[in-house]
Order: C-alpha cells, then structure tokens, then sequence
C-alpha cells in the first residue's frame, strides 16, 4: 500500500518535545524530523503536510517550517516537487514500513514531564501482594523443558479458560492463544485476518493501537460513528452489503470514549455479525474496569458464531501492564493458524510472566473490586478538577475504563503541542480515528492525583 501524507496533527504527536531552545527553531524542528526518518517513524515515500498546515499544528510561524524542509532537502533527507509538496526519499529510511509513533513515545518521556497521554494504570495492589512470593517453588518443573511454549503455559490456559467460564462463557484450554501482551495480539488477530487491501470496518473513534496494526496490515479502514455508546447494528449491517473482511470493535468497555454498548445494540449486532458471516474481532481488554454493578462488562462472546469470533484480553488493565501477558480467545482451528503466524516474530511468552498471572488471575474478583473503587474515587476528583481548570470542556459520562474522551471546543492539536513546551504530555483525537477527525478532543486518563493534573493542565489551558 502506497504511503500517503502524513497528517499534521500525526506530525506533530510524532515529533513529541521537539523544540530543545538551545538553537532556531527551524533547526529544532529539522533535527527532530532527521530523527524521525532515521528511526523509520517516517516511512519512504511519505509525503509531510503542507507548510502551513504544520506551522498551524506546531504553533510556529510557516518561516520556521519553510527552513527546516529546505534543510532536509539540502541533506538529501526530502524530495520537493513543486505543487506536489515534499516527500521522504527512501535512501535514508531503513525500516522500509510504515510506523507510528505511540510505541515510540512510551519510551520517550523525560522523568520531568507529566504524561497524560496514556490511560495505562499503576500496578493494582493484589499485584503487591502476588508479586513479593517467589515464583521458585513454581518454576522448577519448567527449568528442565526448553521453555518454549508457543500458546501457552498449559496451566494458564487452563486459567484463562477457567476465568471465562466463571464470567459465563464455557471455555477450553484449546480456544486460547497466550500472548506477549493485547497489542501482540490484536496484531496477530488483525494480521491473521486481513491483508493488503482488504475493508476493515470499526468505531470512529476507536483504540488507536488497533489502527496502526490495520494500517501496518495494509487494510483499508472505514470508521462508523458511535451511536449511544456503541456501534449501529443498521449501519453495519449496509456495510456488511460491500463484503469487508473484517469488523474490529469494542461493545464492553470502549477505548478511548468509556461508554459501552446497550444490551439491545449487542444482540442486534450479533444478529448481523451471524447472518452475514462477518469475521469478528473483539477487543475486550477493558471489559474488567467497569464503573458498576459487578464482574466485567458483557461482550459479544455467547451471542456470535464461535467461528466467527476472535476475542482479545490482557492482564495489563486489570493487574499491570509489567506483566506482559494478554490472549487470544476463538476456535480451535484458528488458534492453531494464529500460534503459527506467531512463531516467525515470537517464539513464546516468558515462563515466569505466564506463571505469575496464573496467580493473579486467580485473584480476578479481588482485583476487579480494586480497580472499581480506585477508578470511582480517581474519577470524580478528575472531573472536579476538570470542572475548576477547563469549564468549558465537556465530556459523556463514562461506563467504565481509565480516561474521559473530552470535547474541548477549540484545537486540541495546538493544545497537545502547547503542553509539550510545558513538560505536559497529552494525546489529541486524530490519533484515535479512522480519517484523523476529532481535532478539538483529547484523552485525559483520570487517575493522576489531582493536585498533579491541575497543575498540568493549568499551565497549558
């Protein structure tokens, strides 16, 4: 699939805290796009935005843009046709593929800035407590094998199937795939289920981890706006008419908005998933932060054609995202084809990551009590806070998950890159949607003390 320009506000989150003010800023901004390419967050061939349109994202003057593209020319890093804009030449680009800059970013926050654009969650305390025993009594066994498990410690599948059939879906150590964290799985479901060219349909908005793995796939992505807290069962249903491969979506707990779908939309979604034939995947990670009631939030599982349905689940939400342990739920046979696609890239997941999540998935309920009364409390000291720095933002009310997906009314985009010079880190709407739209909102994750998040965003609003 050829690549295509890149958007400014998807420049802009790339860049990060580009301006170092030990130099110009054109020099600045020239230096960090080098990095860019160099590290392959640029792919070949990918066109940058119009001048204008990245000084209006950087808050700089289009001067400042004008001279670091004519920098990058000069180096042989840009190619500038007039009327065609500037593109990144190839000679300097070693990935050759087309990335995003999230992953990228988890790893490149200074200790000094407040990152408030992740909804990623501390460790839960039932993690304390799994974590201070030793593993050694349980690990010997293993120690004599090669350590090698491509689907899975059999003892946590057995748990993770047994965790399923509590929450009322009967499950079989067979119908699930261990894997090295929920993004190693939503890549190898997405990948395993759409190629090149293929329509992959979703929620507009919807989690933007789960569109860099469309888009590395190649897929042609049409978002569909959600409708009372989900996706509408009709829309899907015409869309259904023009044979997409593929429907990615969230009905339990949604990332980034929280809201979850009614139990009338499921069933009717379902009933098209059925009839259709559509090839399903459902990400569930945030199914356990649910803000009442008891357990998790319910999904399509029961209700679809086993056949049809892959379901995606992580321990990260519920225990900590230091465990790296997600899964994979479908039938038989497709997991089998999924351990296969793995192998190339992922032998296994580490033993000792496997072993303590047998034991903290044993404690679910605990844990799902925990997050519950630690979102609950985080939740209404973030929207007081909200209520008394930004009162003119808005938001739905959420049904469960660890962030608010906020209505700012202005640019959200020129906000994020405000915050940078401010050593407060945020995350703008374009990179939650399928066609870079939702400039004026942000994700603000809502368990940071208060005092931190109304300092933080004191100094940028």
């Amino acid at each position: 699939m050829a690549p295509t320009t890149i958007a400014a506000s998807e420049l802009s989150r790339l860049l990060g805290a580009w301006a170092t003010g030990d130099g110009t800023l054109s020099r600045d901004l020239a230096a960090s796009l080098v990095e860019l390419i160099r590290a392959g967050l640029i792919p070949p061939g990918a066109g940058l935005p119009a001048q204008r349109a990245l000084a209006g994202a950087l808050t700089v003057s289009r001067g400042t843009v004008t001279a670091a593209y004519e920098a990058l020319a000069a180096e042989g890093y840009l190619a500038t046709d007039r009327g065609s804009g500037s593109r990144v030449r190839s000679a300097h680009h070693w990935l050759h593929r087309e990335l995003s800059g999230r992953f990228f970013s988890f790893t490149n926050a200074p200790g000094d800035v407040v990152d408030l654009s992740t909804g990623a969650l501390p460790a839960s305390p039932v993690t304390y407590d799994v974590l201070a025993r030793p593993v050694t009594d349980r690990i010997g066994s293993y120690l004599v094998t090669d350590g090698y498990f491509p689907a899975g410690l059999p003892a946590l599948r057995q748990a993770i199937a047994d965790r399923f059939t509590a929450d009322g879906t009967p499950t079989s150590p067979e119908e699930i795939l261990v894997t090295s964290g929920a993004q190693e799985a939503t890549w190898l479901a997405i990948t395993g289920l759409a190629g090149p060219g293929d329509l992959v349909l979703t929620e507009e908005p919807t989690y933007r981890g789960a569109l860099e793995a469309l888009r590395g796939a190649g897929a042609r992505v049409e978002g569909m706006p959600m409708v009372d807290g989900g996706l509408d069962p009709t829309r899907v249903r015409r869309a259904a008419a023009r044979s997409p491969e593929l429907l990615y979506c969230q009905t339990s707990i949604h990332n980034p908005t929280g809201q979850t779908m009614t139990a009338a939309a499921r069933h009717a979604l379902a009933d098209v998933i059925n009839s259709t034939g559509l090839a399903t995947i459902e990400d569930a990670c945030s199914a356990d932060l649910t803000l009442a009631g008891h357990g998790a939030a319910p999904t399509l599982a029961r209700l679809v054609d086993p056949a049809l349905l892959v379901t995606i689940g992580s321990a990260s939400k519920l225990f900590w995202g230091g465990i790296r342990i997600g899964w994979i739920r479908a039938a038989p046979e497709r997991i089998h084809g999924l351990v296969e696609l793995r192998k190339p890239v992922d032998l296994a997941t580490s033993v000792v990551d496997q072993l303590l999540a047998v034991d903290l998935i044993g404690h679910t309920e605990v844990a799902r009590h925990q997050r519950r009364a630690m979102l609950t409390e985080a939740l209404a000291g973030a929207t007081a806070t909200l209520h008394e720095v930004a009162p003119d933002w808005t938001w739905e009310p959420i049904a469960g998950g660890s962030g608010l997906w906020v209505d700012t009314g202005d640019d959200a985009v020129a906000l994020v890159e405000r915050a940078k010079r401010a050593g407060v880190k945020l995350v703008a709407g374009p990179g939650f949607s399928t066609y870079g739209g939702y400039g004026d909102h942000l994700r603000l994750p809502v368990w940071h003390d208060p005092d931190v998040l109304r300092t933080a965003l004191a100094s940028v609003v």
